[in-house]
C-alpha cells in the first residue's frame, strides 16, 4: 500500500531566517519617485554575491486574483474548483509517479467530471519519447534571428504538435540557464545571456505555444546556471561526496536586473506555468524558496498561473505547499518508489489545518486558470503516445508493467513545420567573416567537403539514447530536451544534392583523422574545402566523453581546431562552419588569410544540411547575429562554473559575484575585445545607418502601487470525517506505486507513517504561512510582470536604413542605452527589428523606449526607480558598432 511519508522534512532549510541586509529580502515598501531618484542605491555598488547567503522568508503565498487578462480563466477556474472535492484538488497537484502513465509527467484525473489526467511533456525542441514529430532549432539558435515573427512562429508550430499528441503542457520554453557561464551545458535550451533578448524570445514563444491550445512551462526557476552539482543523487554518481545541491548566490540587484528580467516577460505574456529549478537559491531549495515563489514571482511579478516542481525537485512538503508550490512532478519522493511528499500526505496536512483550505483552494485555481485560458475545455482528446515506449502495444503504468493495450497511435503532427524549420536554420545562421565575397557560392568547379560534423550518425540520427552522444553533424544537443528524429538532413546529402543540380564536382571525408586522405583532396586545384566542426553539451545526467552535462572547455571537439588548421594550411579557400551550444575558442586560426569565410550554424534541427545550403549558396542572405560574444580566450568571460565541490559535502556555493556582468557587459566594462561582439553578422550586401530621432512621450509619473489584496477565497467546506478518504472498496482498480490522494487507515499517524504527526504548523512552519487576511500590494508589483507603469513608453526611436548594396537582404538594427552609472554595464540591449531591404531602398527602423528599460532595482526602496545619471541612446548593427548616438 501507499506509504506516506513525514510531512514537515527540511523545514529550516526551506525557511531560513537570518538574511544580510542586501540580500534577496524586502527591506522596504517605501515610495520611490515618479521619473529619476537622485537618492537610489547605485546598482553594483550594493554587496555582490557571498558564500552562503541565505533567502529571507515570505508568507504567505499569495492567492490567485484573475488580474490582467486573466480574468475569464480565473472565473471558469472557479466554477470548476468550487465542484471538487478534497481528493479531487490533491489529485490536481500530485504527480501519479514516475512511469506512472503515458507522459513524462501526470496528474490524477478527475472521472466525474470528465476531466482527463494533464500531460506534462518535454520538450523545447519537439515532443520527446514519441515519433511523427518535428525536430526544431534550439532555442538558442532561433535567438539569432533577431526576428519576433520567427520566435512566434517557432513556438506556435511546437504547441500544434504537443497538442495533436494530447499534450497538456508543454515543458519549456527556458529563461533558466540564462547563460552565464558559455560553458552551460543546456544554454541552447534557453536562448542568450542577454536578459532583454532572451526576455523577448521567451515571450513570443509562450504566445505561440498557448495560441495553438498547449500551456506553456516557463523554466528553470532561478539562477539554474550550471549541470554540475544540480542535484545530489547525480553528483554521487560522479563520484562527488555531496549531501545537498549546488547553491546559487545572487544579490538583489542581479537578480532584478539580471535573472529574473525574462521571467517578467513571460509573466507578462502570460505563461501558465513554471518550472522550478533543482539548485538552491541563497541556501534555500527553488522548489521550497518562498522568497523567489512568494515574493519575488507571484507577489511582485502577479504570476497568476501555477509552479511546478522539476522532477525530484521537491524535498519537504507542507513548507514547500507554503512556500509557493502547486504541482509536484512526477509526484514520487524518488523515481518508482510510490512514496510522495503530497498524495496521501496533502490531503492530511488540509484535514488537520496544516495547510489552510485557502492554500490547496488556490493550487487548484492556478493549475485550472491556466488550462482554460489556452482554450482548454473538459472534453479533450486522449493522449495518443507512450514516452516509455515506441511499441504500438505496452503497458499503460510502465513502472509496474501493469495494463497492457494500445499506448501508441502513431499520430503524425509535423504537417509543414519542416518550412518553418528550414526557415529558421537558415535565417539564424550567422555569418562572422566573409572575405573577398568566397560566398554565396555560385555553382564551384570543386567542392570538398570536410569533417565528421557534415555526416551522419552511423547508429543513426536517433541511436543515442536522449541524443547522448556526438556522432555526425550536432542536429541536437543532448538531454530531456531532446526528441526524436523523424529524419536529419546532413550538410553532406545537402550540398552534394546542390551540387549534382550545379554540375559541382563533389567529394567529401566524414573522418576527422583522416588526415593522409583529407590532405590528398583539398591540395586539388579549385578546391573549395567547407570544414564542418562541432561542440556538444547537455544535461548532467548523461556524460558525454567526459562532459558531464557542462562543457569542460571551449574548444572545438574531436580535434575541430587541428583540422581547421590542416586544412586551411593546404587550402587558400577554407570555409568553416560551426555547429555548437555556445561560443569556441577561435584565437588560433579564426584570422588566417586561407580561412575565406566562417559561419555558425547554432543547433539547428531536422532540416540541418537543407538550411546551411541555402545560405552557403546564397538562398537566402544572411542576416543572423550571434546571441552571445565570442571571447579570445576562456579567461576573458569573467565567469566559469563551478567543477569541485568548494564547502566539503555541504552544498556546494556558486557565488555569483560578477553582479549583472556577463558576456558583452562584462566584456564592455573590462574593455577586452572580443574577436565577435554580441549582436555581429555579416551580410552579403552593406547597409547605411543615418537620421537618429529620438521623441519623448507625455506619460504620467510612475505610481508605486499600494493598498490591499482582498483575503484569500475559500471555495467552500469539506468533510473532516476521515471514513470518507479512505481508499474506495476493493473493486478499485489499484495499481501499485501509483499515487493516490486516498488514506489507508483512519489512524492519522498512521496514514502518515511520520512519527512526528501531530504537531501543529505553529510549531514548524514560519509566522504568516497560513494567513489568508487581506495583504499589502507591493510598490513594484500591481499586474501580471510588475507595476504596468513599467511598461510605460517614454521614448520613441527612429532610424533611417539603407541597402546600399547590390543584393536584396535583412539587416537587424540594434538599439543600446548607456544607464549612466558608474557601476551600470557601459551599454545594455533594448530593442531591436529585423527589416528586409531591397537593394537601393531605405527604411525606418523603430524602437520603443520603456519605462522599465531605463530603470535600476533599488534595494533600499524594493521599486524599479530611473537614476539622474544621464542616459544615452545608441543605434548600430551590433554592440560594438553603433555609429548613431543621443543623449535622452
Amino acid at each position: 500500500m501507499l506509504r506516506a511519508l513525514t510531512f514537515a522534512v527540511g523545514v529550516a532549510l526551506a525557511t531560513p531566517l537570518a538574511s544580510a541586509s542586501h540580500l534577496l529580502q524586502r527591506q522596504s515598501t517605501g515610495n520611490s519617485s515618479n521619473s529619476t531618484y537622485p537618492g537610489a542605491v547605485d546598482p553594483a555598488a550594493e554587496p555582490g554575491a557571498q558564500s552562503f547567503q541565505t533567502s529571507g522568508p515570505f508568507y504567505p503565498s499569495p492567492w490567485v486574483n484573475g488580474q490582467g487578462d486573466w480574468a475569464d480563466a480565473y472565473a471558469k477556474a472557479k466554477d470548476f474548483v468550487s465542484q471538487l472535492t478534497l481528493l479531487e484538488k490533491v489529485n490536481l497537484t500530485t504527480g501519479v509517479g514516475w512511469e506512472g502513465e503515458q507522459c513524462v509527467g501526470q496528474v490524477g484525473s478527475i472521472p466525474r467530471l470528465g476531466f482527463r489526467s494533464l500531460c506534462m511533456q518535454d520538450s523545447p525542441v519537439g515532443v520527446r519519447d514519441t515519433d511523427y514529430n518535428s525536430v526544431f532549432s534550439s532555442g538558442q539558435t532561433v535567438a539569432a534571428t533577431f526576428d519576433r515573427g520567427l520566435f512566434y512562429a517557432r513556438g506556435n508550430a511546437m504547441g500544434a504538435e504537443h497538442k495533436a499528441k494530447g499534450v497538456t503542457v508543454q515543458l519549456g520554453p527556458v529563461a533558466g540557464p540564462l547563460g552565464r557561464s558559455p560553458e552551460g551545458g543546456r544554454n541552447w535550451e534557453g536562448f542568450s545571456p542577454d536578459p532583454y533578448l532572451t526576455g523577448v524570445a521567451i515571450a513570443e514563444t509562450i504566445k505561440g505555444i498557448q495560441d495553438a491550445g498547449v500551456i506553456a512551462c516557463a523554466k528553470h526557476f532561478i539562477g539554474n546556471e550550471q549541470e554540475h552539482f544540480r542535484q545530489t543523487g547525480e553528483a554521487q554518481g560522479y563520484g562527488f561526496n555531496i549531501t545537498d545541491s549546488i547553491s546559487s548566490n545572487i544579490d538583489d540587484v542581479t537578480m532584478h536586473e539580471l535573472y529574473l528580467w525574462p521571467f517578467a516577460d513571460a509573466v507578462r505574456a502570460g505563461v501558465g506555468s513554471i518550472m522550478c529549478s533543482y539548485n538552491q537559491v541563497n541556501n534555500s531549495y527553488s522548489c521550497q524558496n518562498s522568497k523567489v515563489l512568494n515574493d519575488l514571482l507571484k507577489n511582485e511579478l502577479g504570476f497568476q498561473g501555477f509552479v511546478m516542481s522539476d522532477w525530484q525537485a521537491q524535498h519537504t512538503g507542507a513548507a514547500s505547499a507554503v512556500a509557493g508550490l502547486d504541482m509536484t512532478m512526477p509526484g514520487d519522493t524518488v523515481f518508482s518508489s510510490g512514496e510522495s511528499f503530497w498524495g496521501t500526505n496533502l490531503t492530511l496536512a488540509v484535514l488537520n489545518g496544516t495547510i489552510p483550505e485557502w492554500r490547496i483552494d488556490d493550487m487548484a485555481l492556478r493549475i485550472m486558470s491556466a488550462y482554460f485560458k489556452v482554450g482548454l475545455t473538459l472534453n479533450e482528446p486522449p493522449i495518443n503516445f507512450d514516452s516509455w515506449t515506441l511499441d504500438t502495444y505496452g503497458p499503460l503504468h510502465a513502472s509496474v508493467g501493469a495494463n497492457i493495450q494500445q499506448v501508441n497511435f502513431h499520430v503524425d503532427v509535423r504537417g509543414d513545420h519542416a518550412s518553418v524549420i528550414r526557415n529558421i536554420g537558415a535565417r539564424a545562421t550567422v555569418l562572422l567573416k566573409n572575405v573577398n565575397n568566397a560566398l554565396p557560392l555560385s555553382k564551384p568547379k570543386f567542392v570538398a567537403v570536410i569533417g565528421e560534423d557534415a555526416g551522419p550518425n552511423l547508429w543513426g540520427p536517433n541511436g543515442c539514447s536522449d541524443r547522448g552522444c556526438d556522432n555526425g553533424t550536432l542536429g541536437m544537443a543532448w538531454g530531456s530536451g531532446s526528441a526524436n528524429f523523424p529524419y536529419l538532413v546532413t550538410p553532406d546529402s545537402a550540398l552534394q544534392s546542390q551540387a549534382l543540380a550545379d554540375g559541382t564536382r563533389y567529394e567529401s571525408v566524414l573522418d576527422n583523422y583522416a588526415t593522409s586522405q583529407i590532405n590528398a583532396l583539398v591540395s586539388q586545384a579549385d578546391a573549395t574545402a567547407i570544414v564542418f566542426v562541432n561542440a556538444d553539451s547537455g544535461e548532467g545526467y548523461i556524460s558525454v566523453d567526459g562532459n558531464e552535462g557542462d562543457r569542460n572547455n571551449l574548444t572545438l571537439w574531436h580535434s575541430g581546431d587541428a583540422l581547421i588548421q590542416n586544412v586551411s594550411a593546404i587550402c587558400n579557400n577554407t570555409i568553416v562552419v560551426i555547429h555548437s551550444t555556445g561560443p569556441t575558442l577561435l584565437t588560433e586560426w579564426y584570422d588566417s588569410p586561407n580561412i575565406t569565410a566562417i559561419l555558425w550554424a547554432g543547433v539547428p534541427g531536422q532540416e540541418s544540411g537543407n538550411s546551411i545550403t541555402d545560405v552557403l549558396y546564397g538562398k537566402v542572405n544572411p542576416a543572423a547575429r550571434t546571441p552571445f560574444t565570442w571571447g579570445p580566450t576562456r579567461e576573458s568571460y569573467g565567469t566559469d562554473l563551478l567543477y569541485t565541490p568548494n564547502n566539503g559535502n555541504g552544498a556546494p556555493q556558486d557565488d555569483f559575484t560578477e553582479g549583472p556582468f556577463i558576456d558583452y557587459r562584462s566584456f564592455d566594462a573590462q574593455n577586452i575585445t572580443p574577436i565577435y561582439e554580441f549582436g555581429f553578422g555579416l551580410s552579403y550586401t552593406t547597409f547605411e545607418y543615418s537620421n537618429l530621432q529620438v521623441t519623448k512621450l507625455n506619460v504620467s509619473a510612475y505610481t508605486p502601487s499600494s493598498g490591499m489584496t482582498e483575503a484569500a477565497p475559500v471555495l467552500g467546506n469539506f468533510s473532516t470525517n476521515l471514513t470518507d478518504y479512505l481508499f474506495p472498496n476493493s473493486s478499485f482498480p489499484y495499481i501499485r506505486q501509483y499515487i493516490y490522494p486516498y488514506l489507508n487507515t483512519t489512524d492519522e499517524k498512521q496514514a502518515s507513517a511520520d512519527p512526528n504527526y501531530g504537531q501543529t504548523a505553529a510549531e514548524f512552519l514560519p509566522p504568516h504561512a497560513t494567513d489568508g487576511s487581506p495583504q499589502p500590494l507591493l510598490p513594484s508589483g500591481g499586474a501580471p510582470g510588475g507595476n504596468p507603469q513599467l511598461y510605460d513608453v517614454l521614448y520613441t526611436v527612429t532610424a533611417t536604413i539603407k541597402n546600399n548594396g547590390t543584393l536584396n537582404g535583412e539587416e537587424v538594427p540594434q538599439l543600446y542605452i548607456s544607464l549612466g552609472g558608474p557601476n551600470n554595464p557601459p551599454l545594455v540591449l533594448r530593442g531591436f527589428e529585423r527589416l528586409s531591404i531591397d537593394a537601393g531602398q531605405s527604411t525606418t527602423f523603430t524602437a520603443d523606449i520603456l519605462r522599465r528599460d531605463l530603470s535600476n532595482w533599488d534595494t533600499v526602496s524594493q521599486n524599479w526607480v530611473i537614476t539622474s545619471y544621464p542616459k544615452t541612446v545608441c543605434v548600430g548593427p551590433s554592440s560594438r558598432n553603433l555609429p548613431l548616438s543621443q543623449s535622452l
